[in-house]
């Protein structure tokens, strides 16, 4: 046992699953891991109170909460990626017929402007469809995570009571992101959305990141080791998970899994870790943010990251 001690949040997944059960043990360190049962709320516990020494965090957020001063520092550990093709449903009776069909219209948005999913969608919609995100008006259903981050004008709330699924069922709402609606009516904007995403990857190499590590400021000064120790753990945690993975040990792989596989097929790693296998997505994700004015210019990678990380891979 180590006399060192980090509250850590993390969802249990593939690529983690071998930390939280003990099969990796870190070397310098314990983590004492917190389960928070909705995985956001411990991101806004983490932007808003640093509850946590290590935390997962969405991207957009901690590179919205960096530039509102927010002390804690990302490793280059990329632990959640997904293709977002699939997170624009429209209602088909709204008069679009294609992507570019949602200028001068309301398109929800589940949660915040900065959520990660909505980033990555509206570029999609921008840099495939040639969308002008400033001709639509984006509609909220929540409030951000850091809570200083204000808005393009072009960026509402829907009203108290409102629900945004039923809202795109009436047709209320052209079009929305990331929200789940049973109706008849509401359809994926961008057919055959996995097939678009690999394709994105394959072309120029397109693949979203979601999640990674952060770790408190305050944490990180007193242990300016420990930065490299939480990512050779975290690297061994996905390699273990990577080899279960190639040799079909999974009993009943999940949709997350089975992504990972068939994006194994086209890059060899579908989790690479550090910053040089994944600069140029970084700086994609960076881009959009300035674009959609998350932030207002754009920041160095590597200064995202914590010193001791700068040159790791895993």
């Amino acid at each position: 046992m180590n006399e060192l001690k980090l509250k850590t949040l993390t969802r249990t997944q593939g690529n983690n699953e071998a930390l939280k059960d003990g099969t990796v043990k870190p070397r310098a360190f314990d983590f004492e891991f917190e389960e928070v049962p909705v995985l956001v709320d411990g991101f806004r516990r983490m932007v808003r109170g640093l509850e946590f020494d290590v935390a997962e965090l969405a991207m957009t957020t901690y590179i919205c909460a960096r530039a509102h001063g927010k002390r804690f520092t990302a490793l280059p550990i990329f632990l959640v990626r997904a293709f977002h093709h699939g997170a624009i449903l429209y209602n088909t009776q709204s008069g679009v017929r294609t992507p570019k069909d949602l200028e001068g219209r309301r398109v929800g948005v589940h949660r915040g402007y900065t959520v990660t999913t909505g980033v990555w969608a509206r570029g999609i919609l921008q840099q495939e469809h040639g969308v002008e995100l400033s001709k639509i008006t984006w509609m909220l259903s929540g409030d951000e995570h850091v809570a200083e981050y204000q808005p393009p004008p072009n960026v509402v709330p829907i009203g108290k009571g409102q629900k945004m699924a039923e809202m795109l069922a009436s047709g209320e709402l052209a079009a929305a992101i990331g929200v789940e609606v049973d109706s008849p009516d509401v359809k994926p904007l961008i057919p055959n959305a996995l097939a678009a995403g690999l394709a994105a990857l394959r072309q120029r190499g397109h693949y979203p990141i979601n999640h990674l590590i952060v770790v408190k400021d305050e944490v990180l000064d007193r242990h300016p080791h420990l930065a490299a120790d939480i990512f050779a753990a975290f690297a061994e945690a996905k390699r273990l998970y990577l080899e279960r993975l190639k040799a079909g040990q999974i009993a009943q792989p999940s949709a997350v899994d089975k992504l990972h596989l068939k994006v194994m097929e086209i890059t060899g790693d579908p989790l690479p870790y550090g910053i040089a296998p994944n600069r140029q997505v970084i700086e994609e994700l960076i881009q959009h943010l300035v674009t959609q004015r998350i932030i207002d210019r754009p920041v160095a990678v590597e200064s995202l990251f914590a010193k001791g990380t700068l040159d790791l891979t895993g």
